[in-house]
């Protein structure tokens, strides 16, 4: 199975129920890569596009790179009101994007889905010297600030999760310094979010392997997640952190 691809399934529940990224690290990539309509960006696998219109309302030249058809479809759909911007449904791991091209290739919780030595060596390639190579995603606690219910929807996790393969994708953003880019910085911000039960499954219904969940285990699991967060005020914290790794291509 090819986890790339699962999201694509659901564009619209995806839309509506991913959280987006704070204001904050988008000042912060305007600010160090000097967004505007002279810098071309690069976004790797927008999905429908979470980190996509704080960048395009830089002015800056847009294209987006994404493999679901459903996903590029719904970009298009989305987005397609902004003249600088351009979407490619195709795979960044073969398609040709050319050489020394780009001034900024960022991805918002989509390189890790490609091998680093692909990911990080292809970044190289088509930034231009100087450019940056930006990743962020959201990294969520659901246990810090919900220790009983976090253990009771283990329970259920343990009782009746089961898919058939499970997600095992893994990269280190800082080994772009093994391929060729320097002054790799971090930083992050903190939100929270609180959801109701019918919420919270609507959230989690969104990540890959929830996806790829086949009755009867589905609604078991479901109804068990569920009465969990009922029982506990009907509402679940998240306390999200999002990361901002930064590096850039050398002059």
């Amino acid at each position: 199975m090819d986890f790339r691809k699962t999201f694509d399934r659901i564009p619209e529940e995806f839309d509506k129920n991913r959280p987006r990224y704070c204001k904050e690290l988008f000042d912060k990539l305007s600010l160090v890569c000097h967004l505007d309509y002279n810098k071309k960006v690069l976004e790797i696998g927008p999905g429908t596009g979470q980190a996509t219109e704080p960048v395009l309302l830089t002015g800056c030249d847009y294209t987006a790179i994404e493999l679901g058809e459903n996903f590029a479809s719904f970009m298009k759909r989305k987005f397609s009101i902004y003249s600088n911007f351009k979407i490619i449904n195709d795979d960044f791991e073969t398609y040709n994007l050319g050489e020394n091209v780009y001034d900024l290739v960022f991805s918002a919780a989509a390189i890790q889905w490609i091998p680093e030595e692909i990911a990080f060596t292809k970044a190289f390639q088509v930034l231009k010297p100087g450019g940056y190579l930006a990743m962020f995603m959201t990294r969520s606690d659901e246990r810090s600030s919900n220790v009983d219910l976090y253990e009771k929807i283990q329970e259920v996790y343990d009782k009746y999760f089961r898919v058939r393969q499970k997600y095992g994708c893994k990269i280190n953003y800082e080994n772009v310094t093994k391929y060729g880019f320097i002054n790799c910085s971090y930083c992050e911000w903190k939100s929270e979010r609180i959801l109701t039960a019918d919420e919270y499954i609507s959230y989690i219904g969104t990540h890959c392997e929830h996806i790829t969940l086949e009755e009867p285990h589905k609604s078991l699991y479901y109804s068990g997640i569920r009465d969990a967060v009922l029982q506990n005020n009907n509402q679940i914290k998240i306390i999200d952190t999002i990361p901002l790794y930064l590096a850039q291509k050398p002059l």
